[in-house]
């Protein structure tokens, strides 16, 4: 994103495009009040504006004196508003042209249209939120189940940010130790001393490691993963997205090679947002367009966290066995279809023969068997079948990245401290995990870092 002056007065349509009941403007910056009185008449004659009020009233074209809608304003006085600065907001009704006739309005006065994420960028760079919460803003708007949306609610409500500022506090205690042995070099570190730097790297250690620690099953709840369906045609691929989805979304016929291109949809289990990805099934065949569409499959094969790789009553084929050895056992889970048309003793047979995977057995056309493939499918993207706590956790690689960093260097400060190494260097490991905690809360992230978050977002956000 451009980096724009911080005195501009900025607008943005906040709602999404289309009709709807209700169609809001927001504006922010030093003109937004004065700029919106220019063409908003209210219904009764005001000489001032109280702040978060509404006030019912009419859009005037100033050309013309035509009502262009009649809509609601309030203003919101810095600093009690999202960006910090004065922040008007225009709701009118929801639609497009309405909106955009607002808006061209507001652009003919002067006022810039806003890039996307300028309004949590602005507020991010007055100090109302850190560059956690900005991120936990978009993770919101994007969450895709109700878990995802708890976990970026408490980082929003700075859960990551008090963390982080833990971890600081003990940093900046041993480092003001560390610094004073420096000022005085004739001195030794004598043992209480010792004792109290080496415990406040520990305990900066220990936050930093469960905040690693977090870091997968955060990942995967506010991404989601990708699950791929596999197979040879005809096994019943088609007809289990169909049963996960409880709806027919996929064309089931008894011709094998209906599926000729990949079907995604997104299910929710658990609180997890679930990919599911339909694939052609796998054969030798002439035909070219299914040929591309198994071309296809293995490219989503390749790129899957999970694969559900599906057999019906005949077992295992030696293409299912070439298939199967090509991928990693902890990422894939074997499906037995049809088992109502097999013998118990085959159904074992069948698992047996696929060392090392978890297989599940069900049959689609009598809905068994579902709830125990959901079950096995937690239980494998999560590694476990608890469930994670909707406390403080991180989920981008971004944290990621530099709580490991800091951790390393900490380790090192902790080493140095024990093998007696030079108060210098102790400091120089102890300034620059400080400096890659204040990347994570971005008071240290560098401008093209910021570029990219914010570039994320939408327009009005």
């Amino acid at each position: 994103m451009k980096v724009y002056d911080q005195e501009d007065t900025i607008a943005a349509i906040s709602t999404p495009a289309g009709e709807g009941g209700i169609g809001i403007i927001r504006i922010s910056g030093p003109q937004s009040l004065s700029s919106a009185l220019r063409f908003f008449k209210p219904g009764k004659e005001k000489t001032s504006y109280q702040s978060h009020r509404l006030y019912l009233g009419e859009i005037i074209s100033p050309s013309d004196g035509k009502t262009i809608d009649e809509c609601l304003l309030t203003y919101m006085k810095s600093p009690n508003s999202f960006t910090r600065e004065d922040v008007v907001e225009i709701h009118c009704h929801g639609g497009t042209v309405v909106l955009q006739s607002v808006m061209e309005l507001l652009l003919r006065s002067g006022i810039r249209g806003a890039a996307p994420g300028e309004f949590t960028r602005r507020a991010f760079l007055n100090g109302r939120i850190d560059l956690s919460q900005a991120e936990a803003v978009i993770d919101i708007i994007r969450a895709k189940t109700d878990r995802s949306l708890r976990v970026a609610q408490v980082q929003l409500k700075g859960g990551l940010r008090e963390a982080l500022a833990g971890v600081r506090d003990y940093l900046i205690e041993a480092l003001s130790l560390v610094e004073a042995y420096i000022d005085f070099p004739e001195e030794d570190i004598d043992e209480a001393s010792f004792m109290n730097i080496d415990k406040a790297i520990e305990e900066a250690l220990n936050i930093i490691g469960k905040l690693l620690d977090t870091y997968e099953e955060g990942r995967i709840i506010r991404e989601g993963i990708h699950v791929v369906i596999a197979g040879r045609p005809n096994v019943g691929k088609s007809s289990l997205l169909n049963a996960l989805l409880k709806e027919k979304r996929a064309i089931v016929t008894a011709v094998p090679g209906t599926t000729r291109d990949v079907i995604e949809e997104v299910i929710n289990i658990r609180g997890v947002p679930v990919n599911l990805i339909d694939t052609a099934g796998i054969r030798d065949t002439a035909d070219i367009i299914e040929e591309e569409g198994i071309r296809r499959t293995r490219e989503k094969l390749d790129q899957a966290d999970i694969v559900l790789y599906m057999v019906d009553e005949e077992g295992l084929h030696a293409s299912d066995k070439e298939s199967l050895h090509q991928m990693t056992n902890d990422r894939i889970i074997l499906l037995i279809n049809k088992s109502d048309l097999i013998a118990p003793g085959e159904v074992e047979k069948i698992k047996s023969a696929a060392v090392g995977i978890n297989a599940v057995s069900l049959s689609i056309s009598r809905e068994e068997g579902i709830e125990t493939l959901k079950d096995a499918l937690y239980e494998t993207l999560l590694h476990h079948s608890s469930d994670i706590s909707p406390d403080v956790v991180i989920s981008r690689k971004r944290h990621k990245v530099g709580l490991e960093e800091a951790f390393h260097l900490l380790k090192s400060a902790r080493r140095g401290l024990t093998e007696n190494a030079p108060y210098e260097l102790l400091s120089i490991d102890i300034k620059e995990a400080l400096d890659k905690i204040g990347e994570v809360a971005g008071d240290t992230t560098p401008e093209q870092i910021l570029t990219k978050i914010f570039s994320d977002f939408c327009i009005g956000k």
